[in-house]
């Protein structure tokens, strides 16, 4: 299934007690989702189990995030993150996830749990300049290095911040 909505600025806002849960299998497909992810996603439980988790992806999410992301679970690491998210409606709401491998009896990735939060208002302002940084890069780059070119740009700013990336995200 795939929806092809228009980004609008209506803005959905997280209450201080919302929690999004999901959980996904090794290719980010749905396979658990709690309420409050319906209830902002404006899909419904039956359009979100076996979707691909990017169907609530805002394309003012540089790619190099997920890129990121992804380079951190696959190193079997927990990855925290801002991110923007696109509802059914072409709405927005933003996020501070907390994405976790869940690991079989024997130790291996099996799928991810995701809890995500109403994130600090200051936090979406100063990422907000990065990530226009970021998806600036990447149409410069171009769609085949778009990836590597936003992911560098990103390497640079902590470098320039004298910061790691877990450090840096924590404390906006």
């Amino acid at each position: 299934m795939k929806y092809r909505q228009v980004p609008t600025q209506k803005e959905r806002v997280m209450r201080a007690d919302d929690f999004i849960v999901s959980k996904t299998d090794l290719k980010g497909r749905i396979s658990y989702c709690n309420r409050i992810f319906v209830e902002f996603s404006g899909y419904s439980e039956q359009e979100l189990l076996g979707a691909q988790h990017n169907i609530v992806r805002h394309p003012d999410m540089p790619r190099g995030v997920f890129k990121f992301l992804w380079d951190t679970l696959a190193q079997g690491n927990e990855c925290f993150a801002y991110v923007k998210n696109m509802s059914k409606d072409g709405g927005f709401y933003w996020v501070f996830a907390n994405v976790t491998p869940d690991f079989d009896d024997q130790g291996r990735a099996q799928g991810y749990f995701s809890v995500r939060r109403k994130p600090a208002p200051g936090a979406v302002s100063a990422l907000s300049d990065l990530y226009r940084a970021m998806l600036a890069e990447e149409e410069r780059a171009g769609p085949k290095d778009a990836c590597a070119a936003s992911l560098a740009l990103l390497v640079g700013a902590l470098k320039q911040k004298e910061t790691r990336y877990e450090e840096f995200i924590l404390s906006v």
